[in-house]
């Protein structure tokens, strides 16, 4: 499949996506696409069906939201800029109906402004044009497991390695002694890495508590986090988004 890398790949030259080991899929996964470019849409159906998904594409956002209505989909790949019905007025629309089926937003844009709105919109994850078909499946697989509530137990991003159940954070090879409240908080990134994660997130997943806008205690553990795992002369993982929160990204 010949698409090209993803913007943050084509700015930086070493960005690479967040993977995971994942078998094909034991039953048959159902998927959507809308999209209004029908070849790449089209090619993007071939490949996942080689990868033993169900898949359909649609070219407008009315046609997907009347498909959604009616159909039951395991996850929903999307284009922010489509006829009738724009993606992001799609997601918006269907997210109360469907609150838990993954949404991946795909956009010829891929700056961090676009990104914060689809998923403050309700998206899960975002994918700048043009991309490679390996980052788009890799996306794909992790939003699938996250939803299912599969967790493995390794987890990585760049370097840095976080294994559950031995509690162990390794980056290069360098042990990362984390307290358990830091733990956790490495390990909401990492299950989000790629993606801008909100203070209200972090607050709500680490704590389990509702947020509390007042409080800066979500801050104050990401700096203890990112100084333990953004070490001298290594590459910084750990981005600040200004106003929102953070990031989890190997560029």
């Amino acid at each position: 499949m010949r698409l090209l890398a993803t913007c943050e790949e084509r700015k930086s030259g070493q960005g690479r996506a967040t993977v995971w080991r994942h078998a094909k899929p034991s039953r048959c996964l159902n998927l959507l696409i809308v999209d209004e470019n029908a070849s790449l849409a089209n090619l993007l159906r071939q490949e996942l069906e080689a990868e033993s998904y169900g898949v359909e594409v649609l070219q407008d956002g009315e046609a997907a939201l009347a498909a959604l209505g009616a159909r039951r989909y395991d996850l929903v790949i999307l284009e922010l800029s489509l006829p009738r019905l724009d993606g992001m007025h799609l997601i918006r629309r269907v997210r109360p109906e469907r609150p838990k089926m993954p949404m991946l937003v795909l956009a010829a844009r891929c700056e961090v402004e676009d990104k914060v709105q689809a998923l403050r919109s309700g998206a899960d994850d975002f994918l700048g044009k043009p991309f490679s078909f390996a980052e788009l499946l890799a996306r794909v697989q992790a939003l699938l497991r996250r939803h299912s509530g599969v967790v493995p137990n390794m987890s990585e991003v760049g370097d840095l390695r976080l294994f559950r159940e031995e509690h162990r954070v390794e980056r290069n090879g360098r042990r990362i002694d984390l307290t358990p409240r830091e733990f956790s908080m490495l390990e909401c990134m990492l299950r989000h890495a790629g993606q801008p994660v909100s203070r209200a997130t972090l607050f709500e997943e680490v704590w389990n508590l509702p947020h509390n806008p007042a409080s800066n205690i979500v801050d104050v553990y990401m700096k203890y986090v990112r100084d333990k795992v953004d070490g001298p002369g290594e590459r910084k993982l750990t981005h600040t988004i200004r106003g929102f929160g953070y990031e989890l990204r190997d560029a």
